[in-house]
C-alpha cells in the first residue's frame, strides 16, 4: 500500500511539471519541462550522493575505526542479502544518521559521533536497520527524483511568469481576456506549493515504510523505538551543522537556527511527527522464524 502511494505521489508530482509547461508554452512547453525534469533527475541520480555526503562533512571510516558500527552493519546486510554499504561519520554532537546512493551497489550510509555514543546496541542495531531499508527500497533515488522534480516546477514556474510578463508563452486568447498575468501569477504560487507538498508526501511515506522494513529486518521494533525517543529527545537539544538540503535523508529531523510555528513546522516536515512513527511501530506484530 505504501509503495502505491508513493508512485501515485510521484505521478501527481510529475504531471504538476507537464501542466505548468503546458501553461506557459503549450505542447512545446510540455516537452521542455519532461527535458528539464529528465536532465535535472539524471544529475541527482548520479551526483546526489556525493553532494550529500560532502555538504555534511562526512569522512569515510574503516573497520579499524569502527569495528562496532561495521559488526552491525554487515550483519544486518547479510541479513537483507545486500552488499555493506560505504560507512562515514559525521563529526557532531547531535546524533543522527543518513542513507544515500542510487542502488544498493552504490550506496553509504552516515552516522554522527554524536549517535554513536548514544546508543546502546539494541538502538544502534535499529538506526543501522532502518538506514539499511531505505537502501533496500531504493527510497534515495526516489526522494531524489522527487526533490528533483519539485525543484524543476519551482523554475519552471518563475520562468513562466516571467515570460509571461513579457509577452512570451501562453494562449493569445488569455492574454486577449487579460487573464494571463492572473494565471501565471496563480501559477507562480500554486504550482511549486503544490510540489512541495507531494514531495513532502512521499518522503513521510518512505520514512514509515524504512520504520517497518528495518523493525522486520531485526525482528523486533524496540531497539528502534527506544533510538527514536532518545533522537527525539537529544534533537531538541542540540543543534546540527547537517545542511537543510540533506535534512531529509536524516532519519529524524535535525534541529537548525531559529524556529517556527509548530502547526508549519509539522505541515512542512519531511519527517512524519515521531510520536506516530513510535505508534506505527508499537502496532507491529512480528513473528520470529525458528
Amino acid at each position: 500500500m505504501k509503495v502505491l502511494r508513493t508512485a501515485f505521489l510521484l505521478t501527481a508530482l510529475t504531471l504538476v511539471l507537464l501542466v505548468l509547461g503546458n501553461a506557459f508554452g503549450g505542447p512545446n512547453g510540455m516537452k521542455v519541462a519532461l527535458g528539464f525534469a529528465v536532465v535535472m533527475n539524471a544529475f541527482a541520480y548520479f551526483f546526489s550522493d556525493k553532494i550529500a555526503l560532502w555538504s555534511s562533512g562526512a569522512k569515510p571510516v574503516s573497520r579499524e575505526e569502527l569495528p562496532r558500527l561495521y559488526e552491525v552493519m554487515e550483519r544486518l546486510a547479510a541479513k537483507a542479502n545486500l552488499p555493506v554499504p560505504e560507512l562515514y561519520i559525521v563529526p557532531e554532537a547531535a546524533p543522527n544518521a543518513f542513507a544515500t546512493g542510487r542502488n544498493p551497489r552504490h550506496a553509504s550510509v552516515a552516522v554522527t559521533q554524536g549517535l554513536l555514543q548514544l546508543m546502546n546496541d539494541d538502538e544502534l542495531e535499529g538506526v543501522i536497520a532502518h538506514e539499511l531499508s531505505h537502501v533496500r527500497n531504493y527510497d534515495i533515488l526516489i526522494s531524489s527524483i522527487a526533490a528533483t522534480i519539485a525543484g524543476a516546477i519551482t523554475y519552471m514556474a518563475r520562468m513562466g511568469y516571467w515570460a509571461s510578463l513579457f509577452g512570451y508563452g501562453g494562449s493569445s486568447r488569455d492574454n486577449d481576456r487579460g487573464g494571463g498575468g492572473l494565471t501565471a501569477i496563480l501559477m507562480l504560487i500554486l504550482a511549486p506549493i503544490a510540489a512541495l507538498m507531494l514531495q513532502l508526501g512521499i518522503s513521510r511515506q518512505r520514512e514509515y515504510a524504512a520504520d517497518e522494513t528495518g523493525a522486520r529486518m531485526v525482528g523486533q521494533p524496540y531497539g528502534l523505538i527506544s533510538a527514536l525517543q532518545k533522537l527525539g529527545a537529544y534533537n531538541q537539544r542540540i543543534p546540527s551543522s547537517i545542511p537543510q538540503s540533506t535534512a531529509a535523508l536524516c532519519i529524524v529531523k535535525p534541529l537548525f537556527g531559529g524556529g517556527v510555528g509548530s502547526i508549519f513546522a509539522s505541515l512542512f516536515s519531511t519527517h512524519p511527527p515521531l510520536e506516530e512513527r513510535i505508534a506505527a511501530l508499537r502496532q507491529m506484530t512480528i513473528t520470529r522464524q525458528g
